[in-house]
């Protein structure tokens, strides 16, 4: 894992600068903003908006059900109503759930399978063959982000790439940082960690 720490542009959105450390942060208007990067896949799936669910409740067919995560981030299950799930792993939420289902029956024994991943999903702006949402089934990297959108065309700015991604700031509230991918130095085998692995919802600019 990679930091970045950032510095002022443009009235308070920042450009990252990466570092040897594994967590900086950045100031925008006297707070700082915690966030970082990696170059390992992760080893957890977090669930997110869209995705298909297979809620199996043991020896209780009519509380198991295919429900999909709504844009809340949450499901609707019989008697406990309303559950969050995004931002869970699918264990988190089996746990959860059997919790709830604890108040009207006893050790109920629940399972959480993923049926369809649709949350994982990134935007590739500006000089490339095809621009806009970019679906992803496994961990992506930015250029392999790229390659998914067609390559660049040929006005492409290759060094002036970067992506924007939101983060919580100190209160928790979300702020969007800019962080830069050196293109060239990447492929000359320079700066390998800045082709990061990408999260759902981030944008890739490319001038």
């Amino acid at each position: 894992m990679k930091t970045f720490g950032c510095r002022w542009f443009h009235g308070g959105v920042c450009i990252a600068v990466s570092s040897l450390l594994t967590l900086s942060g950045c100031w925008i208007g006297g707070e700082q903003i915690d966030f970082n990067v990696t170059y390992i896949p992760p080893n957890e799936f977090l669930l997110g908006p869209e995705d298909v669910l297979v809620v199996n409740v043991w020896r209780n067919q009519e509380l198991s059900r295919e429900v999909i995560i709504r844009p809340d981030g949450k499901i609707s299950m019989p008697l406990i109503g309303d559950v969050q799930a995004a931002g869970m792993t699918s264990n988190v939420l089996a746990k959860r759930i059997a919790d709830g289902l604890a108040e009207f029956m006893s050790n109920p024994t629940v399972s959480v399978q993923v049926k369809e991943v649709n949350s994982y999903y990134v935007y590739v702006l500006g000089e490339v063959s095809k621009p806009g949402k970019v679906p992803l089934k496994s961990y992506a990297t930015v250029l392999q982000g790229i390659s998914l959108a067609g390559g660049f065309t040929t006005f492409a700015s290759r060094n002036k790439i970067h992506v924007l991604r939101v983060v919580p700031n100190g209160q928790g509230q979300p702020k969007q940082v800019q962080i830069p991918v050196p293109y060239e130095d990447i492929i000359q085998g320079k700066n390998s960690e800045g082709n990061f692995f990408l999260k759902a919802g981030d944008v890739i600019v490319v001038p």
